[in-house]
Formats: structure tokens, C-alpha cells, sequence
């Protein structure tokens, strides 16, 4: 059976090229980086090389990027540093944030160690910026403000710089996910006032299983991982160093790529959310699909029926891939707590299916989707 991957979102196929680029260091160039023989200085060399790299794409410090296992590592360590090194007794964050910043977050207000507070949201999924700078201005306690910058099921993008600023203004910390747009957004992150960034190897054609934090040059913390002295004392344990080298090289190519390979994935996104709501009575698109969005993520709901009930099974069935909501959450029966956050009261009448997509999709497998639809629906 021929597959079609409409689930870029929740991971990417591994490029020919960065997996060129990690196959000598899964052979011959084998040294443990913290060896101090020529072994391990090639190592260490090539970690060093990929930290640069990163770093010049995201206009940072070298010093600033530190490699973890993944995004959520990535996550704990920027909010569990805000609230044990940096001071921060009050967090503010939104009800549609990934589950690494959400669980975090309750774990912290449920122990008794900080004070949560939901910012609201817009009618199209946005933050409400008026509620935020509300919710700052009345905090008498160090703030850290968690805020993802594109939404992973329905890819609403934060104006990130907008509430950098309103960090700035009321002296609060700011972490933004930003792990569905390292490798698909421009970053200026000296030109951006925040703290930490996370980023996931596996979101744009690199490697599982690798990460990175950007912690801002102004703060210190201390590690959340303890023991051996890596990654500048940052993150104990020995490197993932064939993932950190797929890392960099990964990110070279989107970046490298980017305005082509935007333009045609965005125009994928457009033409079947053109079709879907043209073939098919009822659907709609969720989230801010036309204005603020990221490009590879399209969001629908069909109304709820003997027929649509089944549909990803059905779909699966057919060869085709694509999902309810989070892969993090797949196994869940319900709507994700995202969907209800937009559609509170409606989304048990509502079959929400994202179909995310990468430049390896084609418009011809769009067709062939729209088609099976049609015979399950």
C-alpha cells in the first residue's frame, strides 16, 4: 500500500543529506567528546561546529545554545529554572500550550510553588494581548510568561516580539516553545527580547531524540540535569553527538531552503483547505488558518457523524496519515484540550483531523486525499 504522510507536525522524514552528515560520527568518529585524545577532540570539534552553526542562524551567542534530548527537555528546564534560579513565583500561560509546558506548569502550581494564571484568548485562537499586559501589570510577584510560538494542532503564531516587549515593560521572564518554527521561521534572537527558546531536531527533517535550549546571555541557571561537567556544566550526561551534528545540518538546509520551500508548502496548505471546504458541507477550518499561521499546519473539523466518527481509523485503513491533535496525545478518545479551549460547549459536535504538511508532500496526493474522503464520507 502506498502511504501518504500528512503529518509533518508531529514528525519529519530524516533527510538523505542529514544523514550523510551523521554517519561518520555513528562509525569511524566514535570518540567520547569529553576525551581529551584525538578521538574526542574530534568529537567535541564537531559539537562545537554544530553550536556555531546554530547559533549563526538564529543570530545568537554560541554560549547561548545549549543541546538537549528534545523539546520538552528543552521546556522543564527553561520553566523549572525561571521559577528555582530566577525567582519567579507567578507563571502565565495559555490554555493551548503543548503539554510539556502545560504539565510542567500545574506541577509547579499544584506543589504550592507558584501562582498559575490562564491568559485569555480571541476569537480566533490568539492570546489576548490586553488580558496579558492586564495579568502583568498585576502580578506584585516575579513573572515568567510561557507562550508557545505556533501552536502545534491548529498553528496560530504568536507575535512574539509583541509580547517580548510586554515583558520588558513589566520585568518578567519569557520562555516561548518555539519547537514547530526552529526550522521553519526566521529567528533574530538578538533582536528579540526573551529569555529561552527550544527547538526538536525531528520537526524539520534532523534527527529524533536532539533538542536545543537558547538561554539568553543576561540570566544564569543551573542545570536540571546533574553530573558530569558537558555542555558547559549546563546538561550532564555524555552528547548525543551524531543527533547534535543532524541537528545543525538539518537546520542549514531549511534555512538554506526556507523562502522556496515555504512558498510551495504553504501553497499545499491553501489548496486542500480550498478543497476541503468546497467538497465537503459543514467543514471548517480551526484556528486563524488565513491570517496569523504557520504554513505547514491546516486544522479542520466535519461535523460529528455515524460516518466522520471513524475517520482516522478509516484513513489509516486507507494508507493515510494524519491526526486528531498532538502525536503526544494520540492515544487520547476525545478532542484535545487545544480544540476545546477554542470551541468550548461545541467541540463534542466537532471531528477535528490536522493535516500537516513538507515540502516532500505533493498536490497530487491532496487529490487523493480529497478523494478517499469522498467515498467515507
Amino acid at each position: 500500500m502506498h502511504r501518504i504522510y500528512f503529518d509533518n507536525a508531529a514528525t519529519t522524514a530524516l533527510a538523505p543529506e542529514v544523514l550523510e552528515a551523521m554517519m561518520p560520527f555513528l562509525t569511524e568518529k566514535f570518540g567520547n567528546p569529553s576525551s581529551i585524545y584525538s578521538y574526542g577532540r574530534e568529537s567535541k570539534m564537531a559539537i562545537e561546529a554544530a553550536r556555531k552553526t546554530v547559533a549563526r542562524i538564529l543570530n545568537c551567542n554560541p554560549g547561548e545554545i545549549f543541546f538537549t534530548s528534545g523539546g520538552t527537555e528543552s521546556s522543564n528546564t527553561a520553566i523549572n529554572a525561571s521559577v528555582n534560579d530566577l525567582g519567579c513565583k507567578h507563571i502565565i500561560t495559555s490554555p493551548i500550550e503543548h503539554h510539556a509546558t502545560l504539565h510542567t506548569v500545574e506541577n509547579l502550581e499544584k506543589k504550592g510553588i507558584v501562582r498559575l494564571s490562564i491568559v485569555k484568548l480571541t476569537d480566533k485562537g490568539h492570546i489576548d494581548m490586553a488580558d496579558l499586559e492586564s495579568l502583568l501589570a498585576n502580578s506584585p510577584e516575579k513573572t515568567l510568561v510561557t507562550l508557545m510560538h505556533a501552536n502545534n494542532e491548529v498553528g496560530n503564531i504568536l507575535d512574539i516580539q509583541a509580547v517580548g516587549e510586554l515583558c520588558k515593560k513589566y520585568d518578567a521572564i519569557f520562555h516561548s516553545d518555539t519547537v514547530q518554527t526552529v526550522g521553519h521561521y526566521p529567528f533574530d534572537l538578538k533582536n528579540t527580547y526573551v529569555h529561552f527558546i527550544n527547538g526538536a531536531g525531528h520537526k524539520f527533517h534532523g534527527p529524533k531524540g536532539v533538542g536545543i535550549l537558547y538561554v539568553n546571555e543576561n540570566i544564569q541557571i543551573k542545570p536540571l540535569i546533574n553530573g558530569g561537567s558537558q555542555e558547559r556544566n549546563m546538561r550532564a550526561g555524555t552528547e548525543n553527538l551524531y543527533g547534535i551534528v543532524g541537528f545543525a545540518k538539518a537546520l542549514e538546509m531549511a534555512t538554506e531552503h526556507y523562502n522556496n520551500d515555504s512558498e510551495y508548502i504553504r501553497g499545499l496548505k491553501s489548496y486542500m483547505a480550498e478543497q476541503l471546504t468546497h467538497t465537503f458541507a459543514g467543514v471548517s477550518c480551526n484556528g486563524d488558518t488565513n491570517g496569523r499561521s504557520l504554513y505547514t499546519v491546516l486544522n479542520v473539523s466535519f461535523p460529528k457523524t455515524d460516518k466522520t466518527d471513524m475517520l482516522l481509523f478509516n484513513l489509516d485503513m486507507a494508507g493515510i496519515c494524519v491526526s486528531g491533535g498532538s502525536a503526544c496525545s494520540s492515544g487520547a478518545s476525545s478532542v484535545s484540550h487545544v480544540i476545546k479551549a477554542l470551541y468550548n460547549g461545541k467541540s463534542e459536535t466537532m471531528v477535528p483531523i490536522r493535516f500537516s504538511f513538507s515540502k516532500q508532500n505533493t498536490k497530487e496526493e491532496v487529490d487523493a486525499v480529497i478523494e478517499k474522503l469522498k467515498d467515507l464520507i
